[in-house]
């Protein structure tokens, strides 16, 4: 065989390699026609909304920063936060009584969760306003011994009050299965092995489990959270003058129902869209190890230098 035949197989072998043939990405054509037939139609129902006389703009434009509408504002955000703040203290809680080994916890936390989640959050809302038709005064005591003090119902549940038992207390019961489901995720290796260096169960759960179940928890809390931001539109039927019961009494007194109902649904909006980020935010920060290990470069077996034996 001549040194050009050789020359020409060498040139048809490497062509051949894997890798050595130019890539050519495919082409999405499906995916362009999509993406031009949303824009089309989302600038359409855009143009639509602006020109249309109907939807009153100017009317919006006059509401967005009333003081009706930015009072209902704060009393929103303030319920949201506390509600979450006793649905998340609860449902640790409550987790952690569901995870125990005490028959008696266990079962008071699933009784909670069976009476808190098979009611609807409405039906609750109106029975913690109605309290007092129960208990038209609230005892602090112990059943046999000495009381405490008395109260009277209607003075101490208030709408306020019985917005947060209402929100709160039912969130609760949801809150108990995000964290417990986050505490099982972690491996039993782990609190073995901080059991092993002799930490105690206290310490092994708030050290060691709890900040790896976090990644866990996180995500499905900033949904829960900014559920919790719509919900609070519920407590309108108690009276409370939250941002959808704001934009309620306005247009009740001027008829312009569809202006309000939108100055309400842009709050809710931006509201929403500020959670969003702070969610991506805290996620991000709660997966910075496994981000972190994902980026350590593998290691490579170094060669045995040792020399062998004849």
């Amino acid at each position: 065989m001549t040194q050009t035949q050789l020359l020409n197989r060498q040139v048809v072998r490497e062509k051949n390699e894997p890798g050595s043939q130019p890539v050519v990405p495919l082409k999405h054509h499906g995916r362009w026609v999509a993406a031009i037939l949303i824009f089309i139609v989302a600038a359409g129902l855009a143009v639509s909304m602006v020109t249309n006389p109907r939807f009153q703009w100017s009317v919006v434009a006059k509401y967005l920063f009333d003081d009706s509408i930015l009072s209902g504002l704060v009393a929103t955000v303030w319920l949201t936060l506390g509600a979450m703040a006793i649905g998340m203290i609860l449902g640790t809680l409550l987790a952690l009584m569901r995870m125990s080994k005490n028959p008696v916890l266990n079962t008071v936390a699933f009784a909670y969760l069976w009476a808190f989640r098979g009611t609807p959050l409405l039906v609750q809302l109106i029975f913690w306003f109605n309290l007092s038709a129960l208990y038209p005064e609230i005892t602090l005591g112990f059943p046999i011994g000495p009381n405490l003090g008395t109260v009277d119902a209607n003075q101490f549940i208030t709408v306020y009050v019985a917005a947060l038992l209402g929100l709160g207390l039912n969130e609760g019961a949801y809150m108990s299965e995000i964290v417990r489901a986050g505490l099982n995720s972690v491996p039993t290796g782990q609190r073995e092995a901080a059991e092993a260096l002799g930490m105690s169960s206290f310490r092994v759960m708030f050290k060691v489990i709890l900040p790896q179940a976090m990644r866990i928890i996180i995500p499905p809390t900033g949904n829960q959270l900014i559920g919790m931001l719509k919900t609070t539109s519920l407590v309108s039927v108690i009276a409370l003058q939250e941002l959808l019961y704001s934009a309620q009494l306005i247009y009740t007194a001027n008829f312009q129902t569809i202006p309000l109902l939108i100055v309400a649904s842009l709050w809710y909006l931006l509201l929403t869209s500020v959670l969003s980020v702070l969610q991506h935010y805290v996620e991000r920060y709660f997966a910075r190890s496994e981000h972190r290990s994902q980026t350590v470069a593998p290691c490579i077996d170094q060669p045995d230098e040792t020399p062998r034996s004849a």
